[in-house]
């Protein structure tokens, strides 16, 4: 099935704002608000198959974000390292199939930030609760450094780090909605990020929920 314009309400003279965080790096405000319940229905039916989990780091620590992956390979984590592999740890079999319109977004978020012709093979879905927060870090297991990496935030806000490609570079926090989408790539790409504690709040459609979705062409 073709995705049109028409499915994401835009029209010539309504597209999203566009907020520059640093060269080749975007937020594209409320880019997918219109389309938010065909989204939450999709990854229902991902993480029925793929279920949300805690995932141990190296280091032996449980990380507060649950996650679970869809498409050809999934982010995993355990005590051997951080890696992408092709099927589920939990289940032994490969990870959904990434929906046709995740990848549509994806490629429009991408090529509306400037990065043509990305085609992204995994997707992280992350949920986030009121307390969780994602470390400051840069995305570095992608063998593919020239793709971009496409952020989609849904349900409760969140506030976002952005830094320098140093870790002792301070980052600028940035607030991201529901609906946002954030890009990064060029040379940004390596840029450390992260995400501050999620605060208590309700949001209509996830409630006391953030998900996020993180596109990236890791092979």
């Amino acid at each position: 099935m073709m995705l049109t314009g028409d499915l994401f309400g835009e029209s010539p003279d309504s597209k999203p704002q566009q907020l520059c965080l640093a060269e080749g790096a975007l937020i594209l405000c409320g880019f997918v608000r219109e389309i938010d319940n065909l989204l939450l229905s999709e990854i229902e039916t991902i993480v029925l198959k793929a279920p949300f989990r805690h995932m141990i780091t190296p280091g032996g620590y449980r990380m507060s974000v649950a996650m679970s992956n869809c498409g050809s390979v999934g982010w995993v984590s355990d005590r051997r390292g951080y890696r992408y592999a092709a099927c589920d740890p939990d289940s032994g079999r490969p990870w959904p199939t990434m929906p046709a319109l995740f990848l549509d977004i994806a490629k429009r978020a991408a090529a509306g930030a400037g990065f043509e012709n990305f085609v992204p093979d995994a997707c992280l879905i992350n949920l986030y609760e009121p307390g969780t927060r994602l470390s400051l870090h840069q995305d570095k297991n992608e063998h593919d450094a020239g793709a971009p990496i496409v952020s989609v935030s849904l349900g409760l806000p969140a506030i976002f780090l952005f830094g320098g490609a140093k870790r002792n570079i301070r980052p600028q926090r940035y607030p991201l909605e529901h609906g946002d989408v954030v890009v990064w790539g060029g040379p940004a790409r390596f840029n450390f990020h992260g995400i501050l504690p999620i605060a208590e709040g309700s949001q209509p459609l996830l409630g006391s929920r953030r998900i996020n979705l993180t596109f990236r062409k890791a092979l």
